[in-house]
């Protein structure tokens, strides 16, 4: 598992690019020696670290981090008020359409009920591939951007799921099946789902901010190969 990068770092706050498969924080079903990011921040900068914002361990990119509880509630409010503007890129199946709104409900986990979501997307490009499968032929894998302009459990993959545009590598909420003719042919396993922006206010300069990283490797691999 490759380390992660510091975007933007000062006395306040810190930027990260997130690897794939790390999670931000520990859970109850990891063992004590488990890496996580708050852990690897903790000790790299030797000091107390608090996430302010979820990302999903299989979902890389950018986290944002505070140095003190403070500083953490006030970009969490930040986060909660819908003041904060986040864009994804993924890689899913066909072609969603140029742009659009999704407003659909989506399921949330812990309520066990759906729950209002929306999420701006817009297709970058798309590919042609002769991977044929049950009622599907020839699929095409398009690249796209997501604004999600809520904060629900899984809500990006779950709108592309809903509207069978599934994000490649997604076992949870996608098509196994594509998933695994992908990675037989590529050598690549990961949700290609990554943070690749995020624009939000300093809590103490008030200065806008925007982070941004770039797009990872496996995507332009899989996309060459494909």
């Amino acid at each position: 598992m490759s380390k992660p990068e510091i975007i933007y770092r000062d006395e306040y706050l810190v930027v990260v690019n997130k690897p794939v498969d790390l999670p931000v924080h520990k859970n109850s079903h990891m063992p004590n020696d488990a890496p996580y990011l708050t852990k690897w921040a903790g000790q790299y900068f030797d000091c107390s670290v608090y996430n302010v914002h979820r990302l999903d361990a299989k979902t890389s990119g950018i986290v944002l981090l505070a140095f003190s509880s403070e500083i953490a509630g006030k970009l969490t409010q930040q986060f909660e008020r819908g003041l904060v503007n986040k864009k994804y890129l993924a890689l899913v199946r066909e072609f969603p359409g140029e742009k659009g709104l999704l407003d659909k409900p989506v399921m949330n986990k812990r309520k066990g009920r759906l729950v209002p979501a929306k999420t701006v997307f817009k297709t970058v490009r798309t590919i042609q591939t002769d991977i044929t499968y049950k009622e599907f032929e020839n699929i095409r894998i398009s690249e796209v951007e997501l604004r999600p302009h809520t904060g629900k459990w899984h809500q990006l993959r779950q709108h592309m799921a809903l509207e069978r545009n599934d994000i490649v590598g997604d076992n949870q909420h996608g098509d196994r099946t594509m998933n695994h003719i992908i990675e037989e042919r590529t050598g690549i396993k990961r949700l290609m789902l990554h943070a690749q922006s995020l624009a939000f206010t300093h809590p103490i300069t008030e200065q806008e901010m925007l982070v941004e990283s770039n797009m990872p490797d496996e995507f332009e691999e899989l996309i060459a190969k494909l």
